[in-house]
């Protein structure tokens, strides 16, 4: 009987050589591939965001109880109101959020060249000299307006042949609205049948996959739902109440930009670990260019705030559902920053989060069954 084994290994080399003689068409064909999937998979993120609120909305009374009239309608009347909320949220940022992000950052830029020339007159006016201090803080008494339409001018550079070409930029803007469009009408889709699609998606798994193999992927997927739900809607929870809270306790305390701050700070706690604190140190600077001992308190403020939301509020809002440490969060949020932005960062706790529970419970199993025969 022949050897097989030399002409496997001569057939996998020469797969290799023609997979990196033609590696250029075949990136090309993966890359024309993943664009004719991106509407879908955008569609699949807007039928998984979409869904927590229909989960909620579908458990009302009215919709639940299989005598009510609005039964037999409950999916579309709960997709209708799921999208109602996001248009809501997405028009609450527009109107009222983003322009009080945009005036806080306006504030300053104006407000940086008065502190610094407030600061320079105290110097002065004390008996201590510190030169170099002096030298570097003199050094930014620069003109702002011309410094600011230098950096709008190098920023909308590297966009000039966008805005040359009229035509390309409808049609980007064209493609763009049509794949949007299309995710759209996916994900409605996906909700209206998710349940037929679950017992497909369950009846594939279970004819051509082993048993063993099920189960566990059933335990993957029911952790990663779980894990994802809970930690977006008690961040975002979070969020508004921090947000809230920070506005009305500067308004108690009497602290300028209290509005905007508030904002600032709720916006930037969608962030998890370093998002709060983001918020605090550019409210901190807008309040130092106004009155230096405000600042003072206004640290002191947040620093209890955050004492009062670690403590209290994420434990009772989003609690322990994510199960990470604290150390691995932040690792977590480094490492999906750096990789994906702000998107990285917010999908890294969350995907981080499903991978330690899953390892915990593997671990846990395995040394309960190694532990057995001991005992």
């Amino acid at each position: 009987m022949l050897n097989k084994k030399p002409w496997l290994y001569l057939a996998a080399a020469a797969v290799i050589l023609l997979l990196l003689k033609y590696s250029d068409d075949l990136l090309g064909g993966i890359r024309l591939f993943a664009s004719l999937l991106t509407p879908l998979v955008v569609g699949c993120g807007i039928a998984y965001v979409l869904n927590i609120p229909i989960t909620r909305l579908e458990a009302l009374p009215p919709l639940r109880n299989p005598d009510s009239r609005l039964y037999p309608v409950r999916r579309a009347l709960s997709i209708i109101g799921s999208l109602v909320i996001i248009i809501l949220v997405m028009v609450l940022l527009v109107l009222i959020i983003i322009p009080q992000l945009v005036d806080a950052f306006r504030v300053m830029l104006v407000g940086v060249p008065p502190a610094v020339n407030r600061f320079l007159a105290w110097l002065d006016s004390l008996d201590v000299t510190v030169p170099q201090l002096e030298s570097w803080l003199r050094s930014l008494n620069v003109n702002w307006p011309d410094l600011l339409q230098k950096a709008t001018t190098h920023l909308t550079s590297g966009m000039g042949n966008v805005f040359n070409s009229a035509v390309g930029l409808l049609s980007s803007l064209g493609g763009g609205v049509m794949q949007l469009i299309i995710s759209v009408i996916f994900a409605l889709y996906l909700l209206a049948g998710k349940e037929k699609l679950a017992r497909q998606f369950h009846l594939l798994a279970e004819t051509y996959l082993p048993q063993g193999v099920c189960r566990r992927l059933w335990y993957v997927l029911s952790t990663a739902h779980d894990t994802f739900t809970k930690f977006f809607v008690g961040q975002f929870t979070e969020a508004i109440v921090i947000g809230v809270l920070c506005t009305i306790g500067m308004w108690i305390c009497r602290l300028p930009y209290a509005t905007m701050i508030g904002t600032l700070v709720g916006a930037t706690a969608l962030l998890p670990v370093v998002g709060a604190y983001l918020g605090a140190a550019v409210g901190a600077f807008m309040i130092l260019t106004v009155n230096p001992l405000q600042a003072l308190g206004f640290l002191i403020f947040i620093a209890i705030l955050q004492q009062l939301e670690g403590n209290l509020i994420y434990p009772r809002v989003v609690g322990t559902s994510i199960g990470l440490p604290g150390i691995w969060v932040l690792t977590a949020v480094t490492l999906g920053g750096g990789i994906g932005g702000i998107a990285g960062m917010l999908l890294a706790v969350p995907v981080t989060a499903t991978i330690y529970r899953l390892l915990r419970a593997d671990v846990h199993r395995k040394q309960g069954l190694a532990a057995a025969p001991k005992a």
